[in-house]
């Protein structure tokens, strides 16, 4: 059984506060060299630690083919009245015959500390209820992650419980606390 066609593509990109959401551009190059110097990004994702300008671009055109491999929506996070991409934000979408997504953020170190994840995802879930199969999106942090756990309540995700030895992150099982948001919830 083959899964059906994703949703289209935004024609308004999705925003919140000081943040919109966009397709990633090759200009987004900056943010995707500063993204990699985090030691926390090249174990939960596809970009390299300490990425070449090569390595950088090649992650580019992944975030850019997402949608179209049928796997969600991966946009750039860019301020609102630059443009200048300052992190990422996906709402992966493999399970929404079952009514669910997940959501994922990075903001790059350089750009941190000034609210931008949570209107991130703010904006990736108000995008998100704009599906119409849609029911819960989900999000999994890991414990000892207070700067995430924050950004998730303060986007309006509510803490549904531990999940122990749930993910392999750098070859070792960790702890993810579930967190989730639901359509009229």
């Amino acid at each position: 059984m083959t899964a059906p066609p994703l949703p289209p593509w935004p024609t308004v990109p999705p925003a919140s506060g000081p943040v919109l959401l966009r397709a990633f551009e090759a200009a987004d190059l900056p943010m995707a060299l500063d993204l990699s110097t985090d030691p926390y990004a090249p174990l939960i994702g596809t970009m390299p630690a300490h990425a070449t300008v090569d390595d950088a671009a090649e992650w580019i055109v992944r975030q850019q083919r997402r949608w179209a491999e049928g796997a969600g929506f991966s946009f750039a996070v860019a301020e609102a009245a630059t443009g200048r991409a300052v992190g990422t934000v996906g709402l992966w979408l493999r399970q929404l015959p079952e009514g669910r997504a997940t959501a994922g953020y990075f903001v790059a170190p350089g750009d941190r500390g000034r609210g931008l994840a949570a209107a991130a995802l703010t904006a990736v879930t108000t995008f998100g209820w704009t599906i119409p199969a849609l029911h819960r999106i989900e999000l999994l942090i890991e414990p000892w992650n207070t700067a995430s756990v924050r950004t998730a309540r303060n986007a309006g995700y509510v803490r549904e419980g531990l999940l122990r030895s749930h993910t392999e992150i750098g070859g070792r099982r960790r702890d993810m606390v579930l967190f989730a948001s639901i359509r009229g919830g």
